[in-house]
């Protein structure tokens, strides 16, 4: 089991990532929620966000009544998370080794979050907490960045400039060692005219759909179908991001050791 208990290098970037990113990407995955998993859900159904970020869907979901609980391994994701999803709980945890106080209706995990975790034994460790989350017959969906995507969105240079801060990033992709890379550079006002620089570094690891497989297997879980963000969820478009929809089943089964 990881002996790290949090990831505090994303703290950094807590504040860029809640202005600029998270709240596009959660409007733009709801509907894929909506048919996948939350049709299926009763009213005030408890829900895990793991991996919240800075809460954006969590405040979705639970201004629709469901009982939401967020978990991310970044402190200060959470306490922007608590700003942006007042009605729901969080908590500060590393995906890979958690335990929740209650059992859960259903659980989430979007934008990539879990290719941020680098080995397949830890992603099998996740799925584990994930099962010993669930209810039995609850509903699993998570997506991840497949090797397609990482070879068409992973490649360049951008940059964002307001009158207060400046985020600049490069993504890169190496086939070779499956890894993708995004380094930021960030400069905030920071009073009397100065400004404070962060260097961020975020590691992703690409995995195959046979490795997916395999971890929830290893985990106990059924894996009851795989999406194409690009051809299967419309108007959902990504090409090169695959969800995965999972369960706890019904009938106990023993998870390999």
């Amino acid at each position: 089991m990881p002996r790290k208990t949090r990831y505090a290098e994303y703290d950094a970037f807590a504040w860029a990532y809640d202005r600029h990113w998270g709240s596009v990407f959660t409007e733009a995955v709801l509907p894929v929620l909506d048919r996948l998993v939350l049709a299926e859900l009763p009213p005030r159904a408890a829900i895990l966000d793991l991996c919240c970020g800075t809460g954006q869907l969590a405040g979705l979901l639970g201004k629709r009544g469901y009982r939401v609980t967020g978990l991310d391994g970044s402190r200060e994701m959470v306490r922007i998370a608590r700003r942006n999803a007042p009605r729901a709980e969080f908590v500060v945890a590393d995906a890979r080794a958690f335990r929740t106080r209650r059992t859960f209706d259903a659980v989430v995990s979007t934008y990539d979050s879990l290719n941020h975790v680098m080995r397949p034994d830890e992603l099998t460790a996740v799925f584990r907490c994930v099962h010993a989350a669930m209810r039995p017959g609850a509903r699993f969906l998570f997506d991840l960045n497949m090797d397609e995507g990482y070879r068409t969105r992973w490649r360049g240079e951008s940059a964002i400039v307001e009158d207060d801060h400046v985020v600049a990033y490069r993504s890169s992709y190496s086939p070779e060692a499956r890894t993708g890379r995004m380094d930021f550079t960030i400069f905030q006002k920071a009073g009397k005219g100065g400004w404070k620089r962060s260097d961020v570094a975020l590691v992703q690891r690409c995995y195959s759909e046979v490795e997916v497989r395999s971890a929830l297997e290893a985990a106990g879980l059924d894996v009851v179908r795989v999406f194409d963000g690009g051809r299967d969820l419309a108007p959902y478009r990504a090409a090169g991001r695959s969800f995965f929809l999972s369960g706890r089943p019904v009938t106990p089964a023993a998870a390999r050791p």
